[in-house]
């Protein structure tokens, strides 16, 4: 039975990494009278390097016209990764950075069935906060039993440590939840910690190989491109029903397995 939906944020409730964060670090690059700015393509070879702070000090440290000693480029980036993250905050606050398709309908669903809910993310708490408190309002944080971020997970995906700390903070097995991600590193975290997943593409890994999801498809808010198709179509976007439907169909895969997929 489905007690808990896990929420990454980056890529899977919003298009932040294109939209946000990239957005957010070359204002601040320019703010701090730096003359690097990151294209799009660059920005998505960069999220090889997981964390917003690690890709920065990475891309430092290939520029000749930064700092040579280790410790005056961990400064720096430390400087620019502040300034971007208050950066970042306006930029959402602005509403410059929506919700995906069907993301907020799926959350209405939650709250509805008072199924209990998630984050489970290895970006920033100020960053969640931002983006949650803007669209969902100053009550939001009744809607999620837990929120685990960079402060408290300091392995980042795929690193499982994330979803490791949630499923201890709701007492809960991993086959009680269900997560959210876009990635295949998010991916791996869920899976290597026992939690099933589906997958919602975005714009940076749009197709990517992923292994082991549940159910892979473009878009929350629509159905279609969605596989494998699982239960009755009521919807046009991916209800809490589909979801229920995608976990039961984990837990039937499971039964005929000998327990395990």
């Amino acid at each position: 039975m489905l007690r808990a939906l896990l929420w990454d944020v980056d890529g899977t409730l919003a298009e932040t990494e294109r939209d946000g964060h990239l957005q957010a670090f070359n204002r601040a690059f320019a703010a701090l009278g730096l003359p690097w700015r990151w294209s799009e393509q660059r920005y998505g070879e960069l999220l090889a390097v997981a964390g917003g702070y690690e890709r920065l000090l990475y891309d430092i440290g290939l520029r000749n016209d930064a700092p040579a000693d280790p410790l005056e480029r961990a400064q720096l980036a430390r400087t620019i990764h502040q300034q971007k993250n208050l950066i970042y905050g306006q930029i959402v606050r602005a509403g410059e950075l929506p919700l995906r398709a069907g993301v907020g309908e799926l959350l209405e669903d939650c709250r509805n069935a008072r199924l209990t809910m998630a984050v489970v993310t290895t970006t920033g708490r100020a960053n969640v906060v931002a983006l949650l408190e803007r669209h969902l309002g100053a009550t939001w944080r009744a809607g999620f039993a837990t929120l685990i971020c960079a402060e408290e997970a300091a392995a980042k995906k795929p690193d499982p440590l994330a979803y490791a700390l949630a499923l201890e903070a709701l007492r809960l097995a991993p086959a009680e939840t269900l997560a959210i991600e876009d990635s295949p590193a998010g991916v791996e975290a869920a899976r290597r910690s026992g939690v099933p997943v589906i997958v919602t593409r975005s714009h940076y890994f749009p197709d990517s190989p992923i292994i082991g999801a549940l159910a892979v498809g473009p878009s929350l808010g629509s159905r279609e491109g969605w596989r494998p198709a699982c239960g009755a179509a009521r919807a046009a976007r991916i209800t809490l029903d589909q979801i229920s439907c995608w976990h039961a169909l984990r837990a039937g895969l499971a039964t005929r397995s000998g327990g395990s997929i």
